[in-house]
C-alpha cells in the first residue's frame, strides 16, 4: 500500500513541475523569453517581423491583429504570454473563454517592463533566471539615469509617422525612455499611445530635438528653420528598432537613444 502511495506522489510531483508549453503572441515577449534562456519552452508564436535565430522552424500561430485560433489550439499551450495590442478584441475575448493561463504583458515604463521580465520567469518555472535578469537590467538603467540627468529636461519630438504625423503619448514606453534620458515628451500629456498630431502643435510645442526613424520625415521640418530643432541641426535619426520592441534589450536601446541626444555625456 505504502509503495502505490509513493507512486502516486511521484507522478503528482512529476505533473506539477512539467515545463509548461508556452505560445508567446507578442514579438517582445518572445524576446524576453530567449533573453531568459527559455526558449525550450516555446511551443508557437505570433509573427511580426523577423524572429530571433533558432525559432525559425517554429511553428506560427498567426501574424500581428490576426490569431490563427484553430493552430494555437492544436499546440495544446498550458501558459500563453499576451501583449494586448498583438490580437484584436473579438479574438482576446476568444482566448478568455478557453481557460488558458495568461499573462497579460503591456508595460508602459522601463520599471515597468524590468519587473514584468521577472514576473514572466516565474511563470516559467525558472524564477532564478527572472532575478538574475531584472537586477542586471535594474543596474543598468540607474546607470543610464545617473549619467543623463538634466535638471531642465530637453524638449523632445518623437515622431513615429509622418502621412498623417503621429507621435507617442506620455503613457507609451518611449515616452518614459525618453525621460531616462534627461528629455522630456512634448507631447508627453497625450494619453493615447500613438497620437495624431498636426505640423502647427509641434511649431506650438517648440522641440528642441526632433526624433524619427525614417531620414525623409527629418528632411521635411527643415520647411520650418524657427524650429530651435532645426535652427541648432537637432533633427535625429533614430536606427535602433529595439525601442519599439519593449524586451530586456529596450534597456541597451535606450542607452543608445540617451547617446544620440547626448553624446557630450
Amino acid at each position: 500500500m505504502n509503495r502505490w502511495l509513493a507512486v502516486l506522489l511521484l507522478a503528482l510531483s512529476a505533473s506539477t513541475t512539467a515545463a509548461p508549453r508556452v505560445v508567446s503572441l507578442a514579438p517582445s515577449l518572445t524576446e524576453i523569453v530567449v533573453e531568459l534562456d527559455s526558449a525550450d519552452l516555446l511551443v508557437g508564436v505570433l509573427d511580426a517581423g523577423d524572429r530571433p535565430q533558432g525559432l525559425k522552424e517554429l511553428p506560427s500561430v498567426g501574424r500581428y491583429g490576426q490569431l490563427d485560433m484553430e493552430r494555437l489550439l492544436s499546440l495544446r499551450p498550458d501558459l500563453l504570454l499576451l501583449w494586448p495590442g498583438s490580437v484584436g478584441p473579438a479574438q482576446r475575448e476568444q482566448l478568455k473563454g478557453l481557460n488558458i493561463p495568461t499573462y497579460v504583458a503591456e508595460p508602459h515604463g522601463l520599471d515597468p517592463l524590468i519587473s514584468q521580465i521577472e514576473d514572466i520567469a516565474a511563470q516559467l518555472g525558472r524564477p532564478a533566471r527572472g532575478v538574475q535578469r531584472a537586477a542586471q537590467l535594474r543596474v543598468r538603467l540607474e546607470e543610464l539615469r545617473q549619467r543623463y540627468r538634466r535638471d531642465t529636461p530637453l524638449p523632445v519630438f518623437y515622431q513615429v509617422w509622418d502621412r498623417p504625423l503621429y507621435t507617442v503619448g506620455g503613457g507609451q514606453i518611449i515616452s518614459d525612455a525618453l525621460a531616462v534620458c534627461g528629455a522630456r515628451n512634448v507631447f508627453a500629456d497625450l494619453s493615447l499611445p500613438a497620437p495624431q498630431v498636426s505640423v502647427e502643435s509641434v511649431l506650438q510645442r517648440n522641440p528642441q530635438v526632433i526624433l524619427a526613424t525614417e531620414q525623409a520625415q527629418l528632411d521635411a521640418w527643415k520647411a520650418w528653420p524657427q524650429l530651435p530643432a532645426v535652427a541648432q541641426g537637432r533633427l535625429l535619426l533614430v536606427r535602433d528598432k529595439g525601442l519599439e520592441r519593449p524586451s530586456g534589450q529596450m534597456i541597451e536601446a535606450t542607452a543608445g537613444l540617451c547617446g544620440l541626444i547626448a553624446p557630450d555625456r
